[in-house]
């Protein structure tokens, strides 16, 4: 195996609505807006919200979709399965009562869940206004 130190950098999800979006990864995760004023000005193709110091979600509009094939031919467009965010347990707990206070569904719970550092003693499942699936999870 060869030394070395990779990171996520981003994930881009396709949505209907950037500033929709944006506006519910900040209120339900608390997650800071990138490039909004810009994206509104038409400057910046799409905002983000920040994950973590080095990690970001793009909120890609799925109108750019047909022009994006270049990676893969017909990959543009397509929904990841789901992405999943880490928190601590506190933001965890949080987080389960904003979503609940937000009447936003939480269709599965899971119990001692593998993930990159080990079980997580319980995972949440939902969704955003565009139906990404999204994992939230604690760590002991």
């Amino acid at each position: 195996m060869i030394a070395m130190s990779i990171e996520l950098d981003h994930i881009v999800l396709w949505v209907a609505d950037p500033l929709r979006s944006a506006e519910f990864y900040g209120t339900v995760l608390g997650l800071a807006p990138l490039r909004l004023a810009e994206f509104r000005e038409g400057t910046a193709p799409f905002p983000s919200v920040r994950v973590s110091a080095g990690t970001i979600i793009d909120l890609m509009p799925l109108s750019l979709a047909p022009g994006m094939d270049a990676a893969a031919q017909g990959s543009a467009g397509h929904p990841v399965n789901h992405l999943c965010l880490s928190l601590d347990r506190d933001g965890y707990l949080a987080l389960k009562e904003r979503l609940a206070a937000l009447g936003i569904p939480t269709p599965l719970t899971m119990k001692d869940s593998f993930g990159a550092r080990g079980l997580a003693p319980e995972t949440v499942y939902f969704t955003d206004p565009d139906r990404n699936v999204i994992e939230a999870r604690h760590y002991a």
